[in-house]
């Protein structure tokens, strides 16, 4: 492990905005953006640091996700059952997993815009506003 993707993983305080847009910029697919930006975004999870080190390693560009490794564990890294659901959808936005998306039902409003946004992200769209309620 190098010593940058060492301190993303281990540093107590990581500054989230600059991992998230690392985390972003070294994302190889538009869900694994997608999924990045609503981790980075979301914050609770990301600043665990048994999550960050299930989900970042070494890459041919440095410290990169990994999100087979993430998935993998996530039902031990201690998360509650809001954080969870959370991480369950922004999985299924990479393309991993198989959760319906009636999950976002135990979201609260916060979450849910994330995942609404990473949703568009997704699609490619960044014409629909999130957050007008219906």
């Amino acid at each position: 492990m190098t010593a940058e993707t060492e301190q993303l993983v281990t540093s107590r305080e990581a500054d989230l905005k600059t991992l998230g847009k690392h985390l972003v910029l070294t994302s190889e697919t538009i869900g694994e953006r997608a999924a990045a930006q609503a981790l980075a975004e979301e914050e609770s999870i990301l600043t665990r640091a048994n999550v960050r080190a299930a989900l970042i390693v070494d890459g041919p560009h440095g410290a990169t996700a990994r999100w087979e490794g993430l998935s993998g564990r996530q039902y031990t890294l201690g998360l509650d059952e809001t954080q969870r659901r959370f991480l369950d959808l922004v999985l299924s936005v990479v393309g991993i997993g198989h959760v319906t998306i009636a999950a976002v039902r135990g979201l609260d409003e916060r979450r849910l815009r994330i995942i609404m946004r990473a949703i568009l992200r997704l699609a490619e769209n960044d014409t629909l506003a999130v957050g007008t309620r219906i």
